[in-house]
């Protein structure tokens, strides 16, 4: 019986196969993992975190990098329990398999991340959020709709900021629930009625900050569509600067606070003034300097016609007209003459040719089948002869040829 010698593999080859085994598994690269925080480390000149998950039974050492950990709404401590999503690998310089967090939510609200994340993703994935559908937000409106809470302090902020900036605007307010559970039905038939009557040029739709659960109803999937739909611009203010929410992504724009989407919508009137103020200095400028330019030419050019004296050049050139008719006369005259002359010679000329004149001296011209007699051999005894004379012609006959 021949056996074979057992293939003896190094530590690093063990590692990196286990490790390639972890990464390759589609269900480890996507888990979602509950469980509290111990042997936490944050190095805050890295930006990493370092802990371990663990629960009743277990701990998984896990990791979470400076990039996803600069997205944190909160500061994780020892002992909180928290949802986490990530991928499982092996950290192959010591052989431990790890957790690698890339996502972190206290628990309690986990079920809401949760659900958040999946319909953001969904969303991005149909298009809803990608920049070639976005509208630009008009320079200069004369509309606009706020939807948002009658009572809520966004509405007062933004009414005195679009106020303060360009009264000329016209605010229509559409009040809605801002939270609870009719809340989300209520922005979305708002921002579906003002598309489909193309009732103003902007909406500015929003509220002021509060927790997940307070923002919850601008995380709606139909409210989402609805906003993607819209027949016009739409500016999201929901919340503080650090709050996102689904209504965020699928706008034509995201105002960080509803403060900052009334400074967005509108012009500042006072720059406008300015800016207007400067280019009619700039107009009035340009107008006094062709003005003043104009003036120039004419009178550069009054001075050169005084010096040029057009009368004297006027009556020059009478005289100057006067010589040269008198030339044309003169010439014309003359080559009259000799047309004159030349006519009358010409004319002697064709009466001493023509044949007429010929036959009046006695001489007559003689035509046989109607070709001129000009020999014997033109005619044939028994031939008629015509003979044309001066006063007419005489019909003849051949008799015989000499």
């Amino acid at each position: 019986m021949i056996t074979q010698t057992p293939k003896i593999l190094t530590v690093s080859q063990l590692n990196f196969y286990v490790k390639s085994v972890l990464d390759s598994d589609p269900r480890l690269n996507y888990v979602f993992l509950t469980g509290e925080i111990s042997n936490l480390t944050d190095h805050y000149r890295s930006g990493h975190i370092y802990l371990s998950l663990k629960d009743d039974k277990s701990v998984i050492r896990s990791v979470m990098f400076s990039g996803n950990a600069r997205n944190l709404k909160f500061k994780p401590l020892e002992g909180m329990k928290v949802i986490c999503r990530g991928r499982v690998t092996l950290y192959e310089a010591t052989g431990q398999y790890q957790y690698y967090i890339e996502d972190m939510q206290p628990d309690g609200l986990g079920a809401l991340y949760q659900a958040y994340e999946q319909l953001k993703t969904k969303l991005e994935t149909e298009g809803l959020f990608d920049k070639s559908h976005k509208k630009p937000i008009p320079e200069f409106p004369n509309t606009i709709a706020i939807i948002t809470s009658p009572t809520g302090a966004a509405l007062q902020d933004i009414r005195n900021i679009i106020s303060r900036r360009y009264p000329s605007v016209n605010l229509v307010i559409c009040p809605v629930l801002v939270q609870g559970e009719n809340a989300a039905l209520q922005l979305t038939d708002a921002v579906n009625k003002l598309s489909d009557n193309l009732a103003c040029d902007t909406i500015i739709i929003g509220r002021g900050g509060g927790s997940i659960e307070d923002l919850w109803a601008f995380n709606n999937e139909n409210l989402a569509r609805a906003i993607y739909n819209c027949k016009i611009p739409v500016i999201s203010a929901v919340g503080h600067e650090t709050d996102f929410t689904i209504c965020d992504f699928v706008s034509d724009l995201r105002a960080p606070t509803p403060s900052a989407a009334a400074e967005i919508a509108v012009p500042d009137k006072s720059e406008l003034f300015s800016y207007f103020e400067g280019q009619k200095q700039y107009a009035r400028s340009l107008i006094e300097n062709r003005i003043n330019e104009y003036k120039s030419i004419v009178f550069a050019n009054t001075n050169r016609l005084f010096a040029l004296s057009p009368m004297d050049k006027i009556s020059k050139a009478r005289g100057e007209m006067e010589i040269l008719s008198h030339k044309i006369q003169s010439a014309a005259n003359s080559k009259f003459e000799t047309i004159k002359q030349e006519s009358l010679s010409l004319g002697l000329t064709l009466e001493a040719i023509n044949p007429i004149t010929l036959l009046k001296r006695g001489y007559s011209v003689a035509t046989c089948n109607g070709k001129t007699v000009s020999s014997l051999n033109d005619v044939q005894i028994g031939d008629q002869v015509n003979i044309a004379v001066s006063d007419g012609e005489i019909i003849s006959k051949v008799i015989e040829k000499q």
